[in-house]
């Protein structure tokens, strides 16, 4: 069987287009937001995004995975911007998003929220999570941690419901014989971020993986190159890899970086070659910063 090629890249932070922040969000958590990109911008830039997205066209990877953080102020118009981002993209059943917080910063319950992407959130009609896509030899689960929070917070939740529908879906012998990836937001790892912007219930999405077991997660949100474990069944462990914010110039944390992730089945199981793709500040391009294989 031939190889596939999963792109992984998250939080770009697309620029608010203009109407994104109106007079209404000055009494809302949006306004901490607004106050936020006036420092944030100046690393969050547009050229760096189109540059990473140029590399990632020419890579042409069978699927793409973008994990949240697509917007700022997760206003409506900001929302529409990023469908229509989305849809420059490539065709939706090729691009799955995970929402980030920012996405979720205000508003409505996740399903009205989210319902614009629907096409890019799974194969089922409505914005509901866990969603699964069977994509050549993967399946990938995608998760949903985004909610709204408090001021200053910007953590991640699951919730019951989910996890058990998680629990459910990765017991399904269905997807036995697949490379199965999970898609969140905020890292499932103690320590990839500060407390105020942890995921609240990682513990017992561990406890999911260590009993069903998974061959890969991916996540966002920490803005930096992450490389981790969890445990997994019998013993053996999972790797959780998150990239930095693919908009990101340098200074700050670090610059963007999309990661092309080589899924080989072989005898047994599969391989997975990471190969790392990320911006070069001398030219403002894209180039290889390194490869390593997990097995």
């Amino acid at each position: 069987m031939s190889i596939f090629r999963l792109a992984h890249l998250s939080d770009p932070h697309l620029p608010p287009p203009p109407g994104a922040f109106g007079w209404r969000d000055l009494a809302s958590k949006r306004l901490l937001s607004r106050i936020a990109w006036r420092r944030k911008h100046k690393i969050h830039r547009l050229e760096v995004l189109e540059a990473l997205v140029a590399d990632l066209k020419a890579h042409a990877p069978d699927h793409v995975a973008i994990t949240g953080d697509l917007t700022n102020f997760a206003s409506p118009v900001e929302i529409a911007a990023a469908t229509r981002w989305l849809q420059s993209l490539g065709p939706a059943e090729a691009i799955t998003v995970s929402p980030g917080n920012h996405d979720a910063l205000v508003g409505e319950t996740a399903q009205a929220r989210f319902a614009p992407w629907t096409s890019w959130l799974g194969d089922d009609e409505a914005a509901a999570f866990p969603q699964v896509r069977l994509r050549g030899p993967v399946a990938l689960f995608n998760l949903c941690s985004a909610l709204p929070t408090a001021l200053h917070l910007a953590t991640g939740r699951l919730g019951a419901d989910q996890l058990e529908k998680l629990d459910a879906l990765l017991a399904d012998p269905a997807f036995a014989d697949r490379f199965k990836v999970v898609l969140l937001h905020h890292p499932p790892i103690a320590g990839a971020v500060s407390g105020r912007k942890s995921l609240d219930d990682q513990g017992p999405l561990r406890d999911v993986l260590a009993r069903r077991g998974v061959d890969l997660v991916l996540h966002g949100h920490a803005h930096e190159s992450l490389t981790a474990t969890v445990p997994g069944p019998g013993g053996r462990s999972i790797p959780v890899l998150g990239v930095p914010s693919a908009s990101a110039w340098v200074g700050g944390h670090s610059p963007a970086r999309w990661h092309a992730l080589e899924i080989e089945p072989r005898a047994g199981g599969y391989s997975l070659r990471v190969i790392a793709r990320g911006l070069d500040p001398q030219t403002g391009g894209i180039r290889e910063l390194g490869r390593y294989s997990l097995i």
